[in-house]
């Protein structure tokens, strides 16, 4: 991965938490219970955001927010 990547609706959540630690704030704010889940190695984000009924857009762009400031 480009160290200049974003997270994006493709990438496993695990995937995400791992490369931008930052980013687990978002999945609490969301109520999204994937920190140490051990499907978040299965899941896509937008698996996830489907799974917890979250707003699938509003969810990415706070989570490249995090990754960015973090970066």
């Amino acid at each position: 991965m480009k160290p200049d990547a974003m997270p994006t609706a493709d990438l496993m959540v695990d995937e995400v938490m791992r490369r931008w630690p930052s980013t687990i704030r978002v999945f609490l704010d969301f109520r999204m219970r994937c920190v140490g889940c051990p499907i978040a190695s299965f899941h896509s984000v937008d698996e996830a955001c489907g799974e917890h009924n979250a707003d699938a857009s509003a969810f990415l762009t706070k989570l490249q927010d995090f990754a960015r400031a973090s970066a």
